[in-house]
């Protein structure tokens, strides 16, 4: 598989959102032994490191890598995606888990593939191997629904990253909130239990922002982000701006 990006430099100008049948600028490299997709100039010495929502490799969670990648011409940086679920994500159908049968599933799925512990342990080799093998410098982590939990575990006393962001996440805990070290900006939608949010921004001790998206679902900026509907798609290129002008002043 290549390890270099497919993206050459006339693409990265502030991308317009496609609302269907988005075809990804990027290509696939192994990274600890995941498949991964990466995305931006492999001359970009910072990098995010994105964990996708349980869904997996959707084109609105490329997409959004894509436009992390090149919305700033002047400021680009190299993006990455690992497959940590290994080619087996949750089925979309599950959600919302509506039934027994579908609760049943995503539940199976959280208590094995999804335990947050195992992917939390990979990131740092992850991030040591790509600093090695790409040229990274500093870094930057953004997760999405179950990959916020992820973002929040990885934010800790001696991460590598220098910046954090979580849009719509899940599991939010005022547990967490103490130990994260990094600036972090965190995106909730209108599903998010504003009381859990509330309690784990209080706990902060880092520079912070959070801001609602009140109107949008849990996974609008990632796999069930409708992006034919305009007020979803402009959301969801606000979402990316958001996090975007976070990272650019904190890393």
């Amino acid at each position: 598989m290549s390890t270099n990006s497919t993206q050459s430099q006339a693409c990265c100008d502030t991308p317009a959102v496609v609302s269907k049948g988005y075809i990804p600028k990027g290509s696939y490299m192994e990274v600890d032994g995941l498949k991964t997709y990466v995305t931006g100039p492999s001359t970009a010495k910072q990098a995010i490191l994105v964990v996708y929502d349980i869904f997996g490799f959707f084109p609105q969670t490329l997409q959004g890598a894509d436009i992390l990648a090149c919305a700033d011409a002047s400021r680009a940086y190299q993006v990455f995606v690992p497959d940590f679920f290994d080619g087996r994500p949750a089925d979309i159908s599950w959600y919302p888990p509506d039934d027994d049968d579908k609760g049943k599933k995503l539940g199976e799925f959280f208590a094995t593939q999804a335990a947050p512990a195992k992917t939390v342990a990979r990131i740092p080799r992850m991030v040591a191997e790509l600093g090695e093998t790409r040229g990274v410098e500093k870094w930057a982590v953004v997760g999405f629904c179950w990959g916020g939990k992820i973002v929040n575990l990885s934010s800790l006393e001696n991460t590598p990253f220098k910046a954090a962001a979580a849009c719509h996440p899940a599991m939010v805990a005022a547990d967490d909130a103490p130990g994260i070290s990094i600036p972090y900006i965190m995106l909730p939608s209108g599903d998010e239990p504003k009381e859990d949010v509330d309690k784990w921004q209080k706990g902060l001790k880092v520079p912070n922002v959070v801001e609602w998206f009140p109107d949008q679902v849990h996974g609008w900026m990632a796999a069930r982000g409708d992006l034919e509907q305009d007020k979803v798609k402009q959301e969801y290129e606000r979402g990316y701006k958001l996090v975007l002008d976070f990272f650019h002043k904190h890393m």
